[in-house]
């Protein structure tokens, strides 16, 4: 029997993690300076993780970090799918509950494409997506 194929090691793993706390950080200091109020990070919710939540007014505002070194296969944004909202969403209002917020909810997207020279291009996307209505 052959062995399964390796698509990841142990050091390609340990770097994706490293660009993406970078990026979570960037993310963070770019809302600090914005004024929201940082009420958890990594919050985890069964198989979910909410990356950044915060407060801004009184808007609870759900925010996905997404952390590229390059644009070779599409914006970091793009990389938030279907499922990955749903995930959110059914987070975003254990929390809530949890919480006692009562108020609005916002999703937003933080895209952080890392530059070769160095820093950092963010781009905040406001209302990213909406949860579906059920009627």
């Amino acid at each position: 029997m052959k062995s399964p194929k390796v698509l990841f090691t142990k050091r390609s793993v340990a770097k994706h993690n490293i660009l993406g706390k970078k990026g979570e950080k960037a993310a963070i200091d770019l809302l600090m300076d914005r004024g929201y109020r940082i009420l958890a990070k990594n919050w985890r919710f069964m198989r979910a993780e909410i990356d950044i939540i915060a407060k801004t007014d009184k808007t609870l505002v759900i925010i996905e970090v997404k952390t590229r070194s390059s644009e070779s296969f599409g914006q970091p944004s793009d990389f938030v799918d279907w499922k990955k909202r749903q995930l959110l969403i059914d987070a975003a209002t254990e929390y809530a509950i949890n919480h006692n917020h009562d108020g609005e909810i916002r999703f937003d997207i933080i895209g952080v494409l890392v530059r070769p020279e160095g820093g950092f291009r963010i781009r905040h996307i406001e209302d990213a997506f909406y949860p579906d209505i059920q009627i």
